[in-house]
């Protein structure tokens, strides 16, 4: 495989900085090809702002068509440009961050902005129907996904009375609005919890986790998500009557 590793971390020799390298080291003993792009090392800006798209600063900023015009003309910023190449090189995406605030650090949700520009990771349409390819399909499609997560509370406040809300639904934007909507298969997500007070041995069992996780990432069976053009969706992209009648919000939306 060709695995593209984003770490969302600050600290080198934090819990999540040791299972990166563990995942790592892991992947390319198995004989895959991994690059990173670590976040924080990069000092990479999280800012969408006109000099992206190779606009100045007189000029009125409509985010979605200049980022389609400097993506066809190959004029987006450099490393934008660079993190797109990574990204069409791969075959398999992990990202790894801690939960803060029931999401991802800003840098990461800033490398997502600035890199998923329209008609490279969506706004892509289907040249036969006309159909814009979203939700299953889309400019990333073929791709694998796994999230990598580090959590500070207990897994119990994560379930499905958990005060948090279960994982799934806290991770649903990056799983299948992120991931899914530009066309990367959704694998179940890795979750550590109890970071803050992790011991010796809370690492050991967590690396050993990983480790067979990612031993077995090619054939783990991708989350299932419906797909928009599969017929459970109307052209409003509703979900059809028939369809998970009486079951509303993200859970209508796994297949």
């Amino acid at each position: 495989m060709n695995v593209l590793w984003v770490y969302a971390h600050p600290e080198e020799r934090s819990l999540s900085g040791a299972l990166r390298e563990e995942g790592v080291g892991t992947l390319r003993g198995l004989g895959h090809r991994v690059r990173e792009s670590d976040l924080y090392a990069m000092k990479w800006n999280p800012v969408v702002e006109a000099a992206d798209f190779g606009l100045g600063s007189e000029d009125r900023l409509l985010v979605g068509p200049a980022a389609r015009r400097a993506h066809r003309s190959g004029t987006l910023s450099p490393d934008i440009r660079a993190e797109q190449e990574k990204l069409t090189w791969a075959d398999t995406v992990v990202l790894q961050f801690p939960l803060w605030w029931l999401g991802p650090p800003a840098i990461l949700k800033g490398w997502v902005d600035r890199v998923f520009v329209n008609g490279f990771a969506f706004g892509v349409t289907d040249p036969v129907t006309g159909r814009t390819r979203r939700y299953g399909d889309g400019g990333l499609a073929g791709r694998r996904a796994l999230v990598v997560v580090t959590i500070g509370a207990r897994e119990a406040s994560f379930g499905p009375r958990g005060i948090h809300g279960d994982l799934d639904g806290v991770l649903f934007p990056v799983q299948h609005g992120l991931f899914w909507y530009t066309g990367m298969a959704a694998l179940p997500p890795f979750a550590v919890y109890g970071a803050d007070r992790a011991t010796e041995a809370d690492y050991a069992a967590a690396a050993a986790r990983l480790r067979d996780r990612l031993a077995t990432l090619q054939d783990t069976e991708p989350v299932r998500f419906r797909h928009q053009d599969g017929g459970d969706y109307d052209d409003d992209l509703v979900l059809r009557p028939h369809i998970a009648p009486g079951v509303a919000g993200p859970g209508a939306h796994y297949a």
